[in-house]
């Protein structure tokens, strides 16, 4: 159903429309790691090159109806842009909980939003219900031919910017932007590996992997919005079992350290699905030792969210942590825990000191400090220096 000569004409289609997004050298994240810079494309996420070759394939009579779509964002507003540009109506559902930041970029696209409560998959039966009513014609984010074939030119990119290319990790949600990108270079390059990267709390595509048939899980929250998707596409599972070699799964924590090793490393900004390649390198899932290109797939981060995965990044690092302990409830008694907090080189960010905690007897206080620290290992002699003086840490 998807053809190479497909991406190649998908590829010829964007010029002009989708960027030819960098891939560079990211020595200080592994000698041997590349990214390739969706988060750069425009709307901020590769879902441009899927969405516009999608649409461009529509009959002047699916195009007089208008088409809709379903989407955490990026889809959405891959479709919203790729509609506008072409004069064709398009409605978009989404996720109650999308970010704000996504939902406000597909309505400034052109795109009619309709928020449905639930996950992707709720948004995505609203989707086939409209489409139905209305006689749009529904665009999938990821279980269509013209839509993989759209991203599959990603992988032509890579194999142009970089031969020697030996693997290439690619986030897997519902499987559209890696069946596409292992097709094209299984076709072109049968040596190198592919090896898909998914949120642990939501695996569904590795979950289907194992079982050996399309799968659904179980909801969970995850920091990677962009592939939270419980079931996969059934033409996106039957490629992935044919071209990807591997496919592994990273903890939320390691989500966090991925993305704020990329903005404080790299200097960018990668949402949560875009940096699990990252993390998945990072955490050793990925053999670095090959030539490896990382998909950032998408850059579309809520500043809130943004903040609040710094601290998680700093805290999974060993760079940000919380003490609590134990002191007697007299003058100068804090004054010491700091002067002993101090002497290891920790920064007191935060400190809190409860005289009437419950768990403390009525001659003592509790006190909670965060600290700012340089890893996992100043961490623990912070808490060796205080347990040798005398000091009983309490969980935070």
């Amino acid at each position: 159903m998807v053809t190479l000569q497909m991406i190649q004409e998908a590829q010829e289609s964007l010029k002009g429309i989708a960027r030819k997004t960098p891939l560079e050298n990211a020595n200080r994240l592994g000698e041997n790691i590349y990214i390739k810079s969706e988060n750069l494309q425009l709307t901020g996420a590769f879902k441009i090159r899927g969405a516009y070759n999608k649409i461009r394939s529509l009959t002047p009579e699916e195009a007089s109806h208008g088409v809709i779509a379903c989407s955490a964002g990026n889809h959405a507003q891959g479709i919203a842009l790729s509609a506008t540009k072409l004069g064709i109506k398009s409605v978009i559902c989404m996720p109650e909980g999308a970010p704000i930041s996504k939902v406000e970029a597909t309505r400034n696209y052109g795109a009619e939003v309709v928020l449905v409560p639930g996950v992707y998959d709720d948004a995505a039966r609203e989707a086939e219900r409209l489409s139905k009513e209305h006689g749009y014609t529904f665009a999938h984010p990821f279980n269509d031919p013209y839509v993989i074939a759209g991203q599959g030119t990603i992988g032509l990119e890579i194999l142009e910017q970089l031969p020697e290319v030996e693997q290439v990790v690619v986030p897997i949600g519902g499987g559209g932007l890696i069946s596409g990108v292992a097709f094209a270079i299984k076709q072109l390059k049968p040596s190198c590996k592919v090896i898909g990267v998914q949120a642990g709390v939501v695996a569904s595509m590795y979950a289907s992997r194992q079982a050996g048939k399309v799968t659904t899980v179980p909801d969970a929250a995850t920091l990677a919005d962009g592939i939270h998707v419980l079931t996969p596409g059934s033409l996106t599972f039957e490629m992935c079992q044919k071209y990807v070699d591997e496919i592994v799964t990273v903890s939320e924590d390691e989500i966090a350290a991925a993305i704020l090793a990329l903005l404080e490393v790299q200097k960018t900004v990668a949402e949560g699905a875009g940096a699990t390649p990252v993390a998945a390198c990072m955490s050793g899932k990925v053999d670095t030792t090959k030539k490896t290109v990382c998909v950032v797939s998408g850059g579309n981060v809520d500043v809130t969210t943004l903040s609040r995965v710094i601290t998680r990044g700093l805290t999974y690092g060993g760079r940000l942590t919380t003490i609590t302990t134990k002191l007697a409830d007299r003058a100068g008694s804090l004054a010491n825990l700091l002067n002993v907090v101090g002497g290891t080189g920790a920064n007191v960010v935060r400190i809190h000191h409860e005289r009437e905690d419950v768990n403390s007897e009525v001659n003592a206080c509790v006190v909670s400090m965060v600290l700012e620290t340089r890893n996992a290992d100043h961490v623990q002699k912070i808490k060796d220096e205080l347990t040798a003086k005398g000091y009983s840490l309490l969980d935070a």
